[in-house]
């Protein structure tokens, strides 16, 4: 017996403004298959504002209730949802799930090298076209010159994995020409090999205090200037209430990406939920029920693991993203950072949000980088971004920061 392929995702769209939306997963389960699938609704702009999952360790039934924006693309969402779900094969015609054979291949690189005339919130405007794309942005470098002209060069890869034909292509750069319109002078995409993305690496020097403040993985006694948080994570396990699996409750304020964020670092310590439920209360306050177990099928009783990740849990509540803006000589840099899931996947959006708070601010970007750095045993991925301060910044650095942070964590 299986599911039929268009019932392993089914989505109703909510009838009243204001409503939540319903999706609906059934099918196989997996490690990391609640992680992937919070990351897919977090790109595709939506929240999640409840949730119930419940899995036998082999077959598995999600639904989440989502709020966000009146212009999402259902159907295409319905279609990334079950491309992440263990992969099917066709029997006797019908279409059946099982489970994947073998990971799938890296996607292909593309540079998109893009040179225009510049202005305020110019890229905002070319990240928000690559998002509607579906182009995902591994690494960026933008630079402006003295005359005026802005030169990115975008490492892209294709969710579509058709940026290697020429329609493909074709329509990315009609897109852009579209939003930019006179100012654009060229636009060129062509498929790299690693050769290319090695030498276009960004810079691997970090100031110590960066890497120390920024990175720290402990809980802080203070933040940066600018930066607010919820008042306090909450995160108890107990072994007292279930003969089978660890109980892990999770009190919490509400922010952009939170089950992601629950979710990803369970994935990266090879957590498996076999139910869990998730809602928010008044004034976005969070509850999180978890029932889980280790890799092996047993609950967790070793305190030091029990520590280990409770911690983990908390200071990925606390400061999901860490936004510092510091001064590189004469000039202003805003250092934004995530962790990198061990999977090699980042979190989505945050370039978009990053040019969108700046250009709420009216604040222009010289310079950009995106890449990736080691610090401690994890993986980051780093945002460095010069701000042009003209005749001199006219916002103040901690407002900045607060900005930035307040676009990421979903507060603006």
């Amino acid at each position: 017996m299986g599911i039929l392929y268009d019932d392993v995702v089914i989505i109703r769209p909510s009838e009243r403004e204001g409503d939540p939306s319903v999706i609906t997963v059934n099918c196989p389960d997996k490690t990391g298959l609640g992680c992937d699938l919070c990351r897919i609704i977090l790109f595709f702009g939506l929240s999640i504002v409840r949730g119930d999952v419940s899995t036998d360790g082999k077959w598995c039934y999600i639904v989440f209730w989502v709020v966000g924006k009146s212009t999402t693309r259902w159907a295409l969402l319905k279609k990334r949802l079950a491309g992440a779900c263990p992969s099917f094969s066709s029997a006797s015609g019908i279409s059946f799930y099982r489970p994947d054979p073998q990971p799938p291949k890296p996607p292909d690189v593309f540079l998109l090298t893009f040179c225009c005339y510049d202005r305020r919130g110019l890229l905002h405007d070319v990240t928000g076209v690559l998002c509607e794309l579906e182009l995902t942005i591994k690494k960026v470098k933008v630079s402006t010159t003295p005359d005026g002209k802005v030169m990115d060069l975008f490492f892209i890869t294709d969710t579509r994995e058709l940026l290697h034909t020429k329609k493909r292509q074709e329509d990315t750069c009609s897109r852009l020409k579209d939003v930019m319109g006179d100012a654009i002078i060229s636009c060129d995409i062509a498929m790299v090999g690693p050769e290319i993305t090695a030498c276009s690496q960004t810079s691997s020097f970090l100031p110590s205090a960066i890497t120390e403040d920024t990175f720290n993985l402990e809980m802080p006694n203070e933040l940066p200037s600018g930066i607010v948080t919820s008042d306090s994570v909450s995160v108890t396990m107990d072994n007292s209430l279930s003969p089978a699996h660890t109980l892990v409750q999770i009190v919490c304020q509400d922010h952009k990406g939170l089950l992601y964020d629950i979710m990803r670092t369970l994935k990266d310590y090879n957590i498996q939920i076999s139910y869990g439920r998730f809602s928010i209360k008044e004034r976005g306050n969070c509850e999180i029920d978890l029932f889980i177990v280790q890799a092996d099928g047993k609950k967790i009783v070793d305190p030091s693991k029990q520590n280990a990740l409770s911690s983990r849990l908390r200071m990925e509540l606390f400061r999901p993203v860490r936004v510092a803006v510091v001064g590189r000589g004469p000039d202003t840099e805003l250092l934004v950072a995530n962790p990198v899931e061990i999977s090699g996947k980042g979190r989505p959006l945050v370039f978009y949000d990053i040019t969108l708070a700046l250009k709420m601010l009216n604040t222009c970007i010289f310079s950009a980088e995106i890449g990736r750095h080691m610090i401690g045993d994890r993986e980051w991925e780093v945002y460095r971004v010069l701000l042009d301060e003209g005749d001199g910044l006219s916002v103040p650095r901690n407002k900045i920061a607060e900005r930035v942070w307040k676009m990421l964590m979903g507060w603006e």
